[in-house]
């Protein structure tokens, strides 16, 4: 008898293992997906040996500052709205010495294509209206209202106080692959530089991204990026006629030219090291005119547009190393 109450005990056992293991296990509640917050903000600054803009130093060739605060929303992952502010320090002839740009627009994303599209304006506070000694040589001698803080240059040039404007523009890169990027942007303004004249820039651009295992695992990165583009002007207002040597009633049609720059850059967590090659196909006398720079040389430079001949190097060739860091809020700040 013992043996059969045994043999049955252990039956149980074995029924009752077998049926616990066919019966449906109560499923484990997944841990809730993080909130999605729409919200970052990106953030950096730059210390740089020249600030050139399109092939054109707006910093006498001198050593820059730079810095910008970006608030973004995310209204998806490839919707994205931005507006920010961003500074850089300059050297004008009117001797205004920083640039304040406003900016804001939109970035969709479609696949491999991603767009920008949005308004710019750049400011120029605490600039002087600058007359021209050889018109003048006393306060409004002949473009500048009479004032104390009148600035005079020697060179025949002239500019205005505030040359403060904006452009609307637009902007498309396409991801060919991991290391392969190009792309366009386009920028027009009704009033490039308050000058009075329409400014309209195109330009193509293409970036390679070394692997990340190109410095082995240092965490250096490495990317070459070069850009072509073309900048389009209309004629200035009358104030600028005075400022070439002799009066151009209509104002001066400024001379359309060609840029490029070609650079490599290191990368190491939020820093970036990019030394650049920037040119242009403007000559010294149509630079003049265009920049109204004040350190103009020379009488032999004489172009249509700058009959004085005096003649400028702001928009030569030019080396630019740039070190710079660059953060969001949501991946470096958490």
């Amino acid at each position: 008898m013992k043996k059969v109450a045994l043999l049955a005990t252990a039956l149980a056992m074995v029924t009752g293992s077998a049926f616990a293991a066919d019966m449906p296990l109560k499923a484990l509640k997944a841990p809730p997906a993080p909130a999605f917050d729409p919200w970052d903000v990106a953030f950096g600054g730059a210390v740089m040996s020249d600030y050139v803009f399109r092939g054109v130093t707006q910093s006498n060739h001198q050593p820059s500052v730079a810095a910008y605060f970006e608030p973004r929303y995310n209204v998806t992952k490839d919707l994205q709205l931005y507006a920010g502010v961003s500074a850089e320090s300059i050297s004008f002839a009117n001797r205004a010495a920083a640039e304040v740009d406003i900016y804001g627009g939109i970035r969709p994303t479609f696949g491999a294509w991603a767009f920008d599209v949005g308004v710019w304006g750049y400011l120029y506070p605490g600039g002087s209206c600058a007359d021209n000694v050889t018109t003048g040589g006393i306060p409004g001698g002949n473009v500048c209202p009479v004032s104390t803080t009148t600035i005079f240059l020697g060179d025949g040039n002239v500019m205005k106080k505030d040359v403060s404007f904006f452009e609307v523009y637009g902007k498309v890169n396409y991801t060919i692959n991991d290391s392969f990027t190009v792309g366009a942007t386009e920028f027009y303004s009704p009033n490039f530089l308050n000058s009075g004249a329409w400014g309209n820039y195109a330009s193509l651009t293409a970036k390679y991204t070394a692997p990340s295992t190109v410095f082995g695992a240092s965490g250096v990165g490495m990317y070459v990026s070069g850009e072509f583009g073309r900048q389009w002007f209309g004629t200035s207002d009358a104030f600028y006629g005075t400022g070439v040597g002799t009066v151009f009633a209509n104002g001066i049609p400024y001379k359309d030219y060609n840029t490029w720059n070609i650079g490599v850059g290191f990368t190491y967590k939020v820093f970036t090291l990019d030394l650049r090659y920037s040119d242009t196909d403007l000559n010294k006398g149509d630079c003049n005119a265009f920049t109204s720079a004040f350190n103009a040389t020379g009488t032999t430079n004489v172009t249509p547009i700058n009959p004085g001949g005096a003649g400028s190097n702001w928009c030569g060739a030019a080396g630019i190393a740039k070190l710079s860091f660059d953060l969001t809020a949501m991946t470096n700040l958490k």
